[in-house]
């Protein structure tokens, strides 16, 4: 191989490299540990290039590939701050009962039944009745994943486990337990939001 075709593979390797080390800072920039300083560095070497009288060889360089360096006091602190993300406290609900305050887990309440000027919170394994009424309570429970099915009754979405529908054109729902609940025709617009997708069951929520 001659001298000028070697140079002309020699500027093939570099802009393979300049590839690659794009696409690498890429990926960096794209990590989730945004918040730790990261830094990729590689070998600017060129390729080691032999050449004989019938072949034209590439000697292998491991120095080519990609190292990234996080700075361990950084990552420490991004490590720490994913720990409090994932043991941040479930939402919870606050209220009186007894002349105390109670907080419960939203997630253990199955269902909130209307009982008169109050409203039962069926939570597991016990029930508490709290001076409000169920529509309050519905609205404000909205945003965490209760929806209103009965007009004395709103359920939590995740205890949901089966749908049986009824002749009557009303539906029955079951949650974990075994505790089954009647969903009027009035409130059947309310079941679309059990689960974001249906499967040849789109009638049921039409």
């Amino acid at each position: 191989m001659s001298a000028h075709e070697i140079q002309d593979q020699k500027a093939i390797a570099r802009e393979m490299f300049v590839q690659q080390a794009a696409r690498a800072n890429a990926e960096v920039s794209a990590s989730p540990l945004r918040g730790a300083k990261i830094c990729s560095t590689m070998s600017r070497r060129d390729y080691t290039l032999e050449s004989t009288a019938d072949e034209f060889s590439e000697a292998p360089d491991t120095s080519l590939l990609p190292v990234i360096r996080v700075d361990a006091a950084n990552l420490m602190r991004v490590l720490r701050q994913l720990e409090f993300v994932a043991k941040r406290q479930a939402p919870r609900i606050a209220f009186k009962a007894n002349g105390r305050i109670l907080l419960l887990d939203l997630a253990d309440i199955l269902a909130v039944h209307a009982e008169g000027n109050y409203v039962s919170l069926r939570h597991r394994p016990n029930a508490y009745l709290v001076h409000e009424s169920l529509s309050s309570m519905a609205e404000k429970l909205k945003p965490y994943g209760f929806i209103r099915i009965h007009r004395s009754v709103v359920v939590n979405i995740s205890a949901v486990e089966e749908i049986q529908p009824l002749p009557t054109g009303e539906h029955m729902l079951r949650v974990k337990g075994g505790k089954e609940y009647l969903v009027t025709r009035t409130y059947k617009h309310s079941l679309r939001d059990l689960a974001q997708l249906w499967v040849g069951s789109e009638r049921l929520c039409g």
